[in-house]
């Protein structure tokens, strides 16, 4: 972009009469660098070339008039911004009409007057100068928003792995559980998207925040005493009534976590909604809240399939993998009861994925 401050703005002189050209060439050359055509098609290539700082355009030529040149024009993403000023005899209302509404700043009627077109060049140069100032201020600031963005999202990322890394110190056997739920989650999101009656809830944004909240399901567990947490073997009823304090501790600390950062955000309530409700079954039997079918927040339900098949087929010290065939038939079974139908069928199409998935984070 030329501008003021350089000195030299490029004008396109555009007009049939060689006359006409040579008038407002030796009129404003002193000041501006100029450029002439004398039809519409020339003069569309040298702008698209390399787009001048303002139009000086003769309405009546040949072939194509400068109605047209002046459409063209601001139909190129290019050259839309480029101020217009007509050049023209016409001067009925109508006329004027016309060329405002394809695209004209200004009209200056033969024959000119140099004073006039010297002064209003001037004005719309420098209406252009502060438009391009203005412009490039804004893509400046959307910049900084961008960064500051980026640097939003690597300090959660941050936050999200120094709170995992918390429950994987407590409980070394989470470690890769956490990340194939996380990827099972994903793949199931993905494969449920695809039905018309979930297309809408689960755009793309949506997965990745489901994604990226997954991996804070267990987080309550930090709260579980280790003589609970860490036994190698069955938990007593009494025992299994404390690990089970493990969904709401969950979603209270992500809650305190919020408070503390003056907002709760997407991230934030999605991460407390799968952390609260991946217990809850779909006949109203889970716990903490007793929820049922679609009263479970669909994030939750996703996470409920995750979580039970990956438990089902690895080993922990009070019990080995289950094979992975039985597995999938206990997830089946449980359709309708412990599982939402609808996941439970999404789930029997992505097997392959899933093993994918189980094969890259194996237990260490």
């Amino acid at each position: 972009m030329t501008t003021l401050t350089d000195g030299h703005p490029t004008i396109l002189v555009v007009d049939d009469t060689p006359a006409n050209l040579s008038l407002l060439v030796n009129l404003l050359k002193d000041q501006y660098k100029i450029k002439v055509a004398n039809n519409g098609i020339k003069a569309l290539e040298l702008a698209g070339a390399v787009p001048p700082d303002l139009v000086l355009l003769d309405i009546m030529m040949p072939e194509m008039d400068g109605y047209e040149v002046c459409r063209r024009l601001k139909a190129n993403d290019t050259t839309r911004h480029v101020p217009v000023i007509f050049l023209t005899a016409k001067n009925e209302t109508e006329d004027e009409e016309l060329g405002f509404s394809v695209g004209a700043v200004d009209f200056i009627l033969k024959p000119i007057s140099p004073p006039i077109v010297v002064a209003r060049v001037k004005t719309h140069l420098e209406i252009k100068q502060w438009h391009d100032f203005l412009q490039n201020q804004n893509a400046w600031l959307q910049q900084q928003v961008e960064q500051r963005l980026t640097e939003i999202n690597h300090l959660q990322d941050a936050s999200i792995y120094v709170m995992v890394s918390l429950a994987e110190f407590r409980d070394e056997c989470t470690g890769n559980h956490i990340r194939r739920t996380q990827e099972y989650t994903r793949v199931l999101a993905e494969q449920l998207a695809q039905m018309p009656n979930h297309a809408d809830s689960l755009s793309r944004q949506q997965i990745e925040l489901m994604a990226k909240s997954a991996p804070l399901h267990d987080i309550g567990k930090i709260a579980i005493p280790d003589h609970i947490l860490l036994k190698p073997s069955k938990l007593t009823p009494e025992e299994f009534e404390v690990m089970k304090t493990h969904a709401l501790r969950g979603a209270d600390m992500l809650r305190t976590a919020g408070s503390h950062m003056g907002e709760q955000g997407d991230f934030l309530a999605m991460a407390m909604t799968i952390a609260r409700s991946h217990h809850e079954k779909w006949d109203g039997s889970g716990y903490p809240d007793g929820l049922a079918g679609e009263q479970i927040p669909l994030a939750a339900r996703l996470m409920a399939v995750a979580d039970v098949f990956d438990a089902l087929t690895t080993s922990r010290p009070y019990k080995t993998a289950m094979p992975r065939e039985q597995a999938v038939a206990v997830i089946v079974q449980g359709s309708g009861q412990h599982f939402d139908p609808q996941v439970v069928e999404v789930f029997m199409l992505i097997q392959d994925e899933l093993h994918r998935i189980a094969a890259k984070w194996l237990d260490g």
